[in-house]
């Protein structure tokens, strides 16, 4: 669930997208966002314990990168579902060209018993 949490926010998620391409400083991180580099870090200590993005130190400058165990268990259990969803809408649209198959049935009976 703390994956879903960090997920649930736009900047995390546009901070993993850019991460995505490769390992950056906090600075490189914050530099689309309007907002001060204590609020970017904020973010980043929630993908952190997300286990989403791990830092490290290299004298002065503070490399993140992604880290994607946690987006493929993300990835696995909304899969099951959709396709669980896809498997019920299926049946459901199946359902109702039935449905219309048997309304134009019964307005064609209809016409010609008038």
């Amino acid at each position: 669930s703390t994956t879903f949490s960090a997920l649930a926010d736009p900047t995390r998620r546009a901070i993993l997208a850019r991460l995505a391409s490769g390992e950056c400083s906090v600075t490189e991180l914050a530099e689309p966002f309007q907002m001060s580099l204590p609020a970017v870090s904020k973010h980043l200590r929630v993908l952190e314990r997300a286990g989403l993005i791990v830092r490290r130190r290299d004298a002065q400058w503070r490399p993140c990168r992604i880290e994607a165990g946690p987006l493929k268990e993300a990835f696995h259990w909304t899969e099951h579902y959709r396709e669980l969803w896809e498997g019920r809408l299926d049946r459901m649209d199946h359902y109702l060209k039935e449905l219309q198959a048997k309304e134009k049935r019964h307005d064609r009976k209809q016409q010609r018993s008038k």
